[in-house]
């Protein structure tokens, strides 16, 4: 009997050093091509709680992020990407343990390593003002938590969501989010999702509970706070839509936003159903010159109530922010490098809307002006000229809306309607809720095409010089005599 006893406890300790042997540190980052450190290995987030008070007047927060997970490998320590603020209790399973800070990386390492499909739970508890002694590999994208005086907005493509929060934060791993927000009681909290309770807190505040239903990136996630009028109305199928407005702007606001129900029929109609429990726009009392396609609630500063937006008209930019909660935001890129397959189909919607409303002749105004823009000198910059492959430092410039935008209106020229309206809804419904590549984009158009479509997607997304497009006559023809009259 004691010998069987010895046998069994060499057995157990056995066993534990191989467990010990085979836990490794999670990777440091999920080996995105443009942003390598974005993100961590060895972890699969299922849900964020993110627990924060605001004090708007000083600018700081004090906050408990819990992280429900599962281990994607036998884990002895792992990251979290999170910059600044003064950490004050991190704890895995209840436990306390070690960490190490480093730029934007957080190591946490295991008293006890984590099995392959284990679930876990980590909190991190921190203070202080966001961004406040910051040094971000990834500065030049900035933002995430930003304060403008009389109120904050969140707005953090594509790395800013580890400046206000602990994260895995690269696209690849969604979650479902809990935001307990709590700020001064003259204040009110717009966040994603639904709003589920609204509470009285200690000393004059006021806490405001959002949650989502659907998976998110992190970088969607969004809290704004400042003096609110909620306004609410109903989309296709009764969707709520819940539209927050300054409370000096709220009758301009309803003005401008009343065709969302329309947009959110067309793009359901084009694209598939909308993907999310609800729908909206939060108008920041600040100007902003940019929108942000924020999870279910759409970011946009005071300007998109001006006549003109960003130079164009404001619902133009409000078609655009809503096609990305299909193409950005449901399916989501796999990397940053196919940027396009955000910013290129929600550029093409925003014509697609021109087309509803105005005819086949609006539309094809509209893409000749994008094509003289896009064969402009400027943007024949061989830096910047091919959307499919933008350099990190310019990720988001121009071509990769426009020459995007275009590449999609090129392939329904070639491959005509009935197969071009297939492939889009195709192609998101395919991806939905999870990430796609240009691979993959490419590969439904020849599916449901049944054409190889491989030069065509070179030239049009990786190559400098714009393509010709016969079927509108682009670029256009000079013919001699006008060219002697020039001269």
């Amino acid at each position: 009997m004691r010998k069987l006893l010895i046998i069994l406890v060499i057995g157990c300790i056995t066993a534990g050093a191989a467990l010990a042997q085979t836990a490794r540190p999670g990777d440091a980052g999920l080996g995105d091509p443009y942003f390598p450190l974005l993100g961590n290995g060895g972890y699969d987030v299922q849900h964020y709680t993110i627990d924060l008070t605001a004090d708007v007047e000083d600018n700081t927060v004090l906050a408990t992020v819990t992280i429900d997970a599962v281990a994607t490998q036998a884990l002895s320590a792992f990251n979290l990407d999170f910059l600044g603020f003064f950490v004050a209790d991190v704890t895995v399973n209840g436990k306390r343990v070690v960490y190490e800070r480093d730029g934007r990386e957080m190591t946490l390492f295991l008293k006890e390593p984590l099995d392959e499909g284990e679930a876990f739970t980590t909190t991190v508890t921190y203070f202080g003002v966001p961004g406040e002694g910051v040094a971000d590999p990834y500065d030049v994208f900035g933002l995430g938590w930003a304060n403008y005086g009389d109120g904050v907005f969140v707005a953090s493509e594509p790395a800013g969501a580890a400046r206000w929060f602990p994260a895995n934060d690269h696209p690849l791993d969604k979650a479902t989010f809990t935001f307990r927000i709590t700020v001064p009681e003259e204040y009110v909290v717009a966040a994603n999702g639904l709003l589920r309770e609204t509470r009285a807190a200690r000393g004059g505040m006021m806490t405001y509970v959002w949650e989502t239903e659907y998976p998110m990136a992190t970088y969607l996630a969004t809290v704004n706070i400042g003096d609110f009028v909620r306004q609410e109305d109903e989309g296709p199928d009764g969707l709520p839509i819940r539209n927050y407005f300054p409370a000096q702007l709220a009758q301009r606001g309803t003005r401008v936003f009343e065709n969302q129900p329309r947009m959110l029929a067309l793009f359901s109609d084009l694209f598939g159903p909308y993907p999310f429990e609800a729908y909206g726009a939060v108008v920041v009392d600040t100007p902003l010159g940019f929108a942000l396609e924020t999870q279910t609630l759409s970011l946009f500063g005071r300007e998109v109530l001006s006549v003109f937006s960003f130079g164009r008209d404001p619902q133009s930019v409000i078609a655009h922010e809503l096609a990305h909660q299909w193409f950005g935001n449901s399916v989501s890129p796999a990397s940053w490098q196919d940027i396009w397959l955000n910013e290129g189909f929600a550029t093409y919607a925003q014509a697609l809307w021109i087309e509803h409303e105005r005819g086949a002749e609006a539309l094809a105004d509209y893409m000749r002006g994008l094509y003289a823009y896009i064969s402009s000198p400027a943007l024949q910059d061989p830096r910047i000229a091919a959307p499919g492959s933008p350099p990190p430092e310019a990720l988001f410039n121009p071509s990769v809306y426009q020459r995007g935008g275009w590449t999609l209106h090129a392939l329904r020229l070639r491959v005509g309607d009935e197969a071009f309206f297939e492939i889009l809804p195709t192609y998101y419904q395919r991806f939905a809720y999870g990430n796609a590549t240009t691979e993959d984009f490419i590969a439904v158009a020849e599916e449901v095409s049944g054409e190889d479509l491989d030069e065509f997607f070179r030239a049009w997304l990786y190559e400098t010089e714009v393509p010709p497009v016969p079927e509108m006559g682009l670029p256009p023809v000079i013919e001699d005599e006008e060219l002697e009259q020039a001269g």
